[in-house]
């Protein structure tokens, strides 16, 4: 199914059903409002709160699954959640606390030097970098160099061989390897998470293939903010919405 097939006019999810439910997070626009610097989200007490709910009531059937790196995960969420897939599932703990990485690509660096000379035209511009497998270019502070920024992050790919990974308002260049999506299917073949129903909870593109394959394996994908071509099949219609149905399913 590609996303000009599907209705974006989406129904609200209902409350999980917790006994049998395998929970996929994202972060940034889905249990957090999206700062314009990354640095600028910060533990909040209610979305620990529920997150610890959660853990406990789903006995341990919960990942979150983001593109920021798992230090700033563990930062934002105060250590809550240990089933974690970083940097877009390059890096990937277990509900058992090991941590498998994807090797660091030679061309990163490379990457990183094209963003910050970009970056250096403006003080709006960011350059964010993740533990050598990632960089991102954020310019919600320099709207007015988005479309400059996304043609030198596509000039760079295609010198690198890195992975053109978009998002909202942000460009970010990554190794090759799994993406959201492979991370739920690895969560979803082993313990605790085999058997239940996958529900992937995301709102930008990113979190597209985390629809497709929860909604493969039987479950579904819930897709936060304004409506827009989504595989998704339910929405909420934004951060404060998806902390409400999390609480009221908790």
């Amino acid at each position: 199914m590609s996303l000009h097939d599907v209705n974006v006019g989406l129904p609200a999810p209902k409350p999980l059903r917790l006994g049998e439910t395998a929970l996929f997070l994202d972060l940034d626009g889905t249990l957090a409002p999206i700062a314009a610097r990354p640095q600028d989200v910060r533990p909040d007490p209610r979305r620990t709160s529920l997150l610890e709910r959660l853990v406990q009531k789903l006995d341990r059937r919960l990942a979150v699954v983001s593109g920021r790196t798992l230090a700033d995960i563990d930062r934002i969420l105060e250590g809550c959640v240990t089933a974690v897939a970083a940097v877009h599932g390059l890096v990937l703990r277990g509900p058992d606390g090991v941590v498998r990485e994807t090797p660091a690509h030679p061309n990163l660096a490379r990457a990183v030097d094209g963003f910050r000379a970009f970056a250096a035209r403006d003080t709006g511009l960011i350059v964010e970098q993740k533990d050598g497998l990632s960089v991102a270019l954020h310019f919600r502070l320099a709207s007015g160099h988005a479309q400059a920024a996304r043609a030198c992050a596509r000039k760079l790919a295609a010198e690198t061989g890195l992975v053109l990974q978009e998002g909202d308002m942000v460009e970010e260049l990554r190794a090759p390897g799994a993406s959201k999506g492979d991370s739920v299917r690895t969560f979803m073949a082993g313990p605790p998470f085999a058997g239940a129903m996958p529900v992937f909870v995301g709102d930008d593109a990113t979190d597209e293939d985390g629809f497709a394959a929860a909604q493969a394996l039987g479950g579904a994908g819930v897709r936060v903010g304004a409506p827009k071509p989504t595989a998704g099949r339910f929405g909420l219609i934004g951060v404060e919405a998806a902390l409400v149905w999390l609480e009221a399913s908790s």
